[in-house]
């Protein structure tokens, strides 16, 4: 059995920096949720200065959110050094199948910087795998094919662990391949908790060398953070807050409500 918690506590006593290019619409969120669970985040974009930046971190996450050509470039350069340092990355592949730009820029990411993790929903993981699939805007619309296979399928391609997000969350490195079925969903009610997980997971692999137990752990503790919030509320806007104090005050206790399956 995987031990979130000694994963959530590591994150806290050792508060690794988390380095994201990320999303515009969601980039406070992103903020904020790395520092509920007791990381640090920082925001550099810049090329000028990307690739100094990262080398200070303990992860890095790339989100395509709202990306450009420039923004592509910017992170090539921090995902090579961050290659070069040994430093996790994780690609948050929003919106891949929706447009082609979005995949052959993934897709461009993924021949040029190599991951720790990559994290999609069915369609954009199904997209990466080479599978018929349909994204509406960053929604998953279909996908054709076994997600436990798909997510395998790519993670033995890239070597990481492969996160598909959803009412219950795939994880695979390829080898193992875990059910998540925690969570809540108010979580899909409000914009950006998608990117949040990402940056969680970021701050997860900063602290944990095996990506697959991080992400498991990763996903638990931010599911059960949204369980939680969503006793206490079902007003999407307070809910956001609720998730995020939630996980800051995260205990032991809290976590024996894990859904962890091995599939």
């Amino acid at each position: 059995m995987i031990d979130v918690y000694s994963v959530l506590s590591q994150v806290r006593e050792k508060k690794p920096l988390v380095h994201h290019l990320t999303n515009w619409v969601t980039i406070y969120d992103c903020a904020q949720i790395t520092r509920a669970t007791g990381a640090l985040p920082v925001m550099a974009h810049a090329p000028e200065e990307v690739e100094e930046m990262v080398s200070l971190a303990g992860a890095l996450v790339l989100n395509i959110g709202t990306l450009t050509t420039e923004f592509i470039d910017s992170m090539v350069l921090a995902g090579r050094k961050a290659n070069e340092k040994g430093i996790p990355v994780i690609l948050d592949a929003v919106g891949a199948g929706a447009t082609k730009f979005r995949t052959e820029k993934s897709l461009e990411l993924m021949e040029k910087v190599r991951f720790a993790v990559i994290k999609g929903n069915s369609s954009e993981i199904g997209t990466l795998a080479g599978a018929k699939a349909l994204t509406r805007g960053v929604e998953a619309e279909s996908v054709e094919g076994s997600l436990k296979e798909l997510a395998a399928k790519l993670a033995k391609e890239r070597n990481c662990a492969v996160v598909i997000t959803g009412p219950e969350d795939i994880v695979s490195n390829g080898e193992k391949t875990f059910g998540v079925k925690n969570g809540h969903k108010m979580m899909g009610k409000v914009v950006g908790t998608g990117c949040m997980a990402a940056s969680v997971l970021g701050a997860f692999n900063a602290v944990e060398t095996d990506s697959l137990k991080a992400s498991v752990s990763a996903l638990v503790a931010y599911e059960i953070a949204g369980e939680i919030a969503a006793q206490k509320t079902n007003k999407p806007m307070q809910f956001k807050l609720e998730l995020m104090d939630s996980l800051a005050l995260l205990k032991k206790e809290d976590l024996k409500k894990a859904k962890i399956q091995e599939l």
